[in-house]
């Protein structure tokens, strides 16, 4: 067998004269969908796949779905004769075009083979002269493949070594994701030895000297491994000592590096390629004349032999000198690692003379955290999941690291400034970082994908944001101090019991479905969403000394006005600090999740409008024609079972307007407004959508201990779903606070933020009591025929809206926390909002 080996993204062009066994090749070595074949394009756009006049057609349709191919990284393999330099020209600037490597197979079959299979076939019509021309072209080409520009070029020559080929796929040499880590990702050290020594030890590695006392190695006890993010000579005192550690921590395989454009050069001018002698380059050829020439020569082999970027952890992580976009992530081209190298630039220089780069890290939206240097900046800090390391050692600054998985920072001081810099060390913050306060409209419009930690991609539709955009930007608080939106809550799958839509064991079994042991059940208030931000530090929201914080409502509008506000969120300062809560979290501010009361307090316009119009209509009419109907059957007239319908149908209309008179109780001011607090969100520098529900509620009991008149208890009850006893007792405690005039109660995951056996665990399932439906569904929905129509719902989207929204919740909450760009932390907050728009049923 003759082994091949095939990058396993690549293009792979086919050559050879027609009647050499292209066809039959591919489809021997390739999948059915990895070849294209011309002929079967010329069928596709012409009916016949011999009609020469179709090829032009046919091989824009080629292109077409080639291109889309390797747009998705997949291996495509191009079955044409291709005998034509022409041909071949446009398939490499195809590959270049999507930055994967052009690999040509030369098929070289004797021309009188050729021709004899061609004359065998009976659907081919051209001669063999056709077929000695191609073989003349062939016979031309061969020389030159690799000029063209093909990465590779196999020839397989005669019959015998084509059947005997064997292809193996071999990965990109960019492409380790099976290096799972961990990892420790060093900044631009520039000749800084002593500093990288320092790092090293700092990071918990065991330096290895040789006998002259040089490090030559460095181990990590715990299998760490260190990754030089290139920039490892010039303008420092010591270049040859840092790459004679890094060299050896990589043979050793205790680190791995990627190049950096100093290292690029000192290859050229190591190679007696003239370059100029400029930005450190001085420095470090006159260090390297003082060592052997055998080191130079491991020096040279070393940076030749580095690759643009390197892929790791399952994709997950990206390393590269001066960063990369997503679309280079896993790709082979001179644009590719250009970029990997120098980054974007405009072409145009500076005040300083220093290039004027591009801030590709703000437009950034990949999955894969991206780790670079190149550009020195004051402080290294997260922007869309990248991250510059390179802190300016060598200028007078630090050298810093990045442990990774936990993103964590570790960085020691330069010894001294050994290098003069240019430009400020902030230049580059000032030239090409986005302020973070900064919102920009494109963060939002259009089709948008977030991505967030416990859920992965959450999408929001382009007519869904424009809807959006319109209520944040004329309605909603300053997006400064908006970090939270609650997501909507789903029912229960309808329950068959007599009697009533909804019950808690269509909730209980969902729960167990997920592989879920424990559920609290909390009392559901018949009040108004609230979402409390309560502060002692105006300036973290930028805003005027001594504001308290605001309350709004999950569409982001605030609920008081300016004084009323001041005024709740006093009295809530005092309860919290009575409580002991502000000492014990140590916190500067917090959010709740809560429930406003009464009811009437927001949706008093809804009330008088719509159900106190209702009911008024229906208790004044059908009373009216009920009395109608039973003087008409004392009379004899056979209307009893009308008559009997009007009664109930009245009894209903007085059951509708019992149900929502419950929840308007008279409130003026503060007078009469209680807040029912049953999560506590986050505080200064945590999020605590990790706790369990049963602290989020003891913290609520402790606030209403404080102040018993402001604060209502949100009672509840803990659920074994292992026990048909506990599900008993939650169930009669459902019915008595629903027959006393209750909404209904929650059904929650104990554990809170919890995965169940699928996916994410809905964070709560609402189950409503049976007269307070009434409202919602109307006076008459528990007549036997509107029952029977209202189970046949449908609660798929609602939970699936549902868990996207509170996975956007979750990501926005942790951006602030960790204090991520507003317009990062308000692309999370828009989307909840955008997914209101989606049309479901109100009603669930």
């Amino acid at each position: 067998m003759t082994r091949l080996s095939l990058p396993e993204l690549s293009l792979v062009v086919l050559v050879g004269a027609s009647g050499s066994g292209k066809s039959t090749f591919a489809a021997t070595h390739f999948g059915p969908f990895e070849t294209l074949s011309s002929d079967f394009f010329r069928g596709l756009v012409s009916n016949d796949e011999n009609d020469q006049s179709a090829t032009r057609a046919a091989f824009e349709a080629l292109h077409v779905v080639a291109a889309k191919r390797l747009d998705a990284g997949l291996l495509t393999v191009v079955d044409a004769t291709n005998v034509q330099a022409e041909s071949r020209r446009s398939l490499i600037a195809l590959a270049r075009e999507h930055d994967v490597l052009p690999v040509a197979v030369v098929l070289d079959v004797p021309q009188s083979v050729c021709v004899e299979r061609n004359a065998a076939r009976h659907d081919r019509t051209f001669g063999a002269a056709v077929v000695t021309r191609q073989h003349d072209q062939l016979r031309r080409s061969l020389r030159h493949l690799g000029k063209e520009g093909f990465r590779r070029v196999h020839v397989l020559s005669g019959v015998d070594e084509i059947a005997a080929a064997e292809f193996v796929r071999e990965p990109l040499l960019n492409d380790l994701r099976g290096e799972t880590g961990p990892f420790d990702a060093i900044g631009d050290v520039h000749g800084c030895r002593s500093e990288l020594e320092a790092l090293l030890s700092k990071l918990g590695y065991a330096l290895i000297r040789d006998e002259g006392g040089r490090p030559v190695d460095a181990v990590h006890p715990e299998g760490r491994r260190a990754v030089f993010l290139g920039d490892l000579v010039d303008r420092g005192p010591d270049a040859p000592g840092v790459l004679r550690l890094a060299m050896g921590m990589v043979a050793a395989g205790h680190a791995l590096a990627v190049p950096g454009n100093h290292e690029a050069k000192l290859v050229r001018a190591l190679e007696g390629k003239k370059v100029q002698v400029s930005h450190g380059l001085a420095e470090t050829l006159a260090q390297l004349a003082e060592e052997t020439e055998e080191f130079r020569q491991r020096v040279l082999e070393f940076c030749r032999g580095l690759v643009s970027h390197l892929i790791l952890d399952g994709g997950r992580l990206v390393v590269a000198h001066a960063g990369l976009i997503e679309k280079y992530h896993g790709r082979a081209s001179g644009r590719v690692r250009a970029f990997a190298l120098y980054g974007d630039t405009t072409g145009e220089t500076d005040e300083y003379g220093l290039p004027v780069r591009l801030p590709w890290a703000e437009d950034y939206r990949g999955k894969a955290t991206v780790l670079y240097g190149h550009v020195p900046t004051l402080e290294a800090e997260w922007v869309n999941n990248t991250m510059c390391l390179d802190t300016g050692c060598v200028f007078g600054g630090k050298l810093t690291a990045l442990r990774y998985p936990e993103r964590q920072l570790v960085d020691v001081p330069a010894e001294r400034v050994w290098y003069e810099p240019a430009a400020p060390l902030d230049r580059s913050v000032r030239a090409t970082t986005r302020h973070p306060g900064l919102l920009r409209i494109d963060d939002v419009l259009g089709k948008q994908v977030v991505e967030t930690r416990v859920f992965g991609k959450v999408g929001v539709r382009e007519d869904n944001a424009a809807g959006a955009l319109e209520v944040m930007s004329r309605f909603a608080i300053d997006p400064r101090r908006l970090f939270y939106l609650p997501p909507t809550m789903s029912p229960p799958q309808a329950s068959r019991r007599e009697g009533v839509l909804e019950h808690p064991a269509e909730a209980f079994e969902a729960y167990r479905k997920e592989g879920l042991e424990r559920v609290i059940c909390e009392e559901k208030h018949m009040g108004s969403r609230a979402v409390v931000l309560l502060t002692r530090d105006a300036k973290r929201f930028g805003a005027p000394e001594g504001w308290r914080g605001v309350v709004h409502t999950r569409t982001g509008r605030p609920f008081f006005d300016e004084a009323t506000n001041d005024a709740f969120l006093a009295r809530l300062d005092r309860a919290v600090d009575s409580s002991g809560l502000w000492a014990e979290l140590d916190a500067s501010w917090l959010l709740f999740d809560a429930e406003l009361l009464p009811w009437s307090l927001k949706a008093g316009p809804l009330i008088r409008d719509l159900y106190a119009s209702v009911a008024a209509a229906a208790t004044a009419a059908l009373p009216a024609a009920a009395n109608v109907l039973r003087k008409a059957v004392d009379r004899g007239v056979d209307v009893a079972e009308l008559r009997d319908r009007v009664d109930r149908r009245a009894s209903n209309a007085e059951r509708y307007r019992d149900a929502y008179r419950r929840y308007t109780q008279p409130a003026r001011d503060l007078d009469g407004v209680q807040l029912a607090p049953f999560q506590l969100l986050a505080s200064e520098g945590a999020s605590h959508l990790g706790r369990d529900h049963e602290w989020h509620l003891s913290v609520a009991d402790r606030l209403a201990e404080a102040d018993a008149d402001f604060i209502r208890r949100t009672r509840h009850v803990a659920v074994d779903l292992s026990s048909t006893d506990s599900e008993a007792r939650a169930t009669l405690w459902w019915d008595e606070l629903t027959a006393s005039g209750g909404e209904g109660m929650v059904v929650k995951p104990t554990a809170g933020l919890v995965r169940g056996t699928r996916a994410l665990a809905q964070p709560g399932i609402k189950v409503r009591g049976a007269e307070y439906l009434r409202i919602i569904y109307g006076p008459d929905y528990l007549e036997p025929a509107h029952l029977e129509r209202l189970r046949d719902r449908d609660v798929g989207h609602k939970r699936s809206m549902a868990l996207r929204e509170y996975a956007l919740g979750v990501e926005a909450i942790e951006r602030f926390v960790t204090e991520e760009p507003l317009w990062r932390v308000h692309q999370a907050v828009f989307g909840v909002l955008a997914m209101e728009s989606e049309p479901v049923d109100p009603r669930l």
